[in-house]
């Protein structure tokens, strides 16, 4: 068993009977879902669930797990989902997947948002590892970019093939470096306020509880 698998099980474990369940998406949100269904198979876990992608959805679907449709849903107990990034303070990175909207709908509706990591993913500030992912609207880019460009960040749009990467609601994504350490508190805020920009990747005071394996040793750091 590897370290996303373990942090995913013990992720599952937790799980209560009625619990309504976020799922997210990617490689160890994807072992979570497995867990997940084995417990409602085997010890008859009675749950519902959310997903925050096209992906997850047609996953929990295949492994039997009653879904809910997110236009459905006004609040949840758990969310539950990986991380690109996790700062310090539990500010995290997350959208290189480009399911920013979806995920941080999930994640503040949530009652707790659960994290999902290895140590590889822990960082000393947001933008350690990984260009920040800001999805913006198609006849938007230039401007957001120029703003950007004022605030100390380089913003290229994201490829795909030979075209540009479109997000499942048709917007475009501008992976965005900055120049110097960044406070991930303060550029969520920032970029908040920039008109333009449907939805960015650091989920700032949104994580309650960070789960991190590392070579078998299992920690867990909490809000």
């Amino acid at each position: 068993m590897n370290d996303k698998q373990r942090v995913a099980e013990h992720a599952a474990e937790k799980i209560q009977n009625g619990m309504l369940v976020g799922l997210g998406t990617g490689s160890t949100a994807n072992y979570f879902i497995e867990a997940l269904a084995r417990r409602h198979l085997h010890e008859s876990l009675q749950i519902q669930v959310v997903a925050s992608s096209v992906v997850s959805t047609i996953k929990a679907k295949q492994l039997g797990l009653p879904l809910r449709s997110m236009e459905h849903v006004a609040e949840l107990d758990v969310y539950v989902d990986g991380a690109d990034e996790v700062a310090p303070d539990l500010t995290l990175l997350k959208g290189r997947g480009a399911d920013l909207v979806r995920e941080k709908l999930l994640a503040k509706a949530s009652a707790a948002f659960w994290v999902l990591i290895d140590n590889s993913k822990t960082v000393e500030h947001i933008g350690q590892n990984f260009p920040i992912p800001i999805e913006v609207m198609p006849f938007a880019w230039q401007l957001v970019q120029n703003s950007l460009s004022a605030m100390g960040g380089q913003g290229q749009l994201r490829k795909n093939g030979d075209g540009l990467f479109v997000t499942s609601y048709g917007s475009l994504v501008l992976d965005t470096a900055f120049d110097k350490q960044i406070d991930g508190k303060r550029l969520n805020a920032e970029l908040n306020d920039i008109p333009g920009i449907v939805e960015h990747g650091i989920f700032a005071q949104l994580a309650t509880a960070v789960f991190c394996s590392h070579e078998g040793v299992l920690a867990e750091k909490t809000v």
